[in-house]
């Protein structure tokens, strides 16, 4: 039978182990002690200002038995738009094309005996969209009017916008940060706690969305002679905040 010999430990490693275990210890602690309270809210500020500038989209869609007849009487009919954009004083700049499309109709015939006979071309589309940027919205309804009864047929919105917006932006973002700070104020007093000095900051931005123009409602300027009406109204811009404050305890 083999006896086993107890482990002797030295002074020095015995007090050496103890250090460690209680630095570990204490570590723990200040783990626990380092997590700051806090508080995150978020507010919205917002800031309304008149448009001045606005962005439609025009397309010209024709159709004819070939390609060839259905782009020529699409190049005419755009050329006749673009040249009286640039007579109602539109800049070359603000007048973008946007969109181009050739592409064939179909028909698809009724099925024969179970069988389905191939889909024949009858036709072809060509559609071009042009981007126009408007930027006297005085004449916005004059041009509208115009652009139909030249050949447009086709729209895609429009969108009243403004062309330096950063002072409404920055009235909203203002806004939005004030009433975070309230909102932290009135919710830490009710608590009975102390607010504390700001840990973060984060935003969000909208713009105005586009109003939609349907092509049913194109068709209706081109049979209406009476200018186009049109009501630009206010563009609201919207800054939303998350800010996260330290407590005071």
């Amino acid at each position: 039978m083999i006896a086993l010999k107890p482990i002797r430990t030295s002074p020095i490693a015995a007090a050496f182990a103890a250090t460690a275990l209680t630095a570990a210890a204490g570590h723990a602690i200040a783990a626990d002690t380092d997590i700051t309270p806090q508080i995150t809210v978020s507010a919205t500020g917002t800031a309304d200002i008149a448009p001045d500038m606005a962005v439609i989209g025009l397309t010209v869609l024709r159709e004819a038995d070939t390609a060839r007849e259905a782009l020529d009487a699409n190049t005419e009919a755009m050329a006749e738009v673009l040249a009286a954009m640039q007579a109602e004083g539109i800049a070359e700049r603000d007048l973008q094309t946007s969109n181009f499309n050739i592409q064939p109709r179909y028909v698809y015939p009724e099925p024969k005996d179970g069988v389905r006979p191939a889909p024949r071309i009858v036709g072809y589309q060509v559609s071009n969209s042009l981007t126009v940027r408007v930027r006297d919205l005085d004449r916005l309804g004059a041009i509208l009017d115009q652009s139909v009864t030249l050949g447009v047929n086709q729209g895609g919105g429009i969108s009243f916008t403004n062309d330096d917006p950063s002072a409404a932006i920055t009235e909203a973002r203002t806004k939005a940060m004030k009433a975070a700070i309230s909102k932290a104020g009135t919710l830490t007093e009710a608590a009975g706690i102390g607010l504390g000095r700001i840990l973060s900051i984060s935003e969000q931005s909208s713009e105005p969305r586009p109003m939609p123009v349907a092509r049913a409602a194109m068709m209706e300027m081109a049979a209406d002679a009476a200018p186009v009406p049109v009501a630009a109204g206010e563009n609201t811009y919207r800054v939303s905040v998350n800010v996260t404050f330290e407590l005071a305890q």
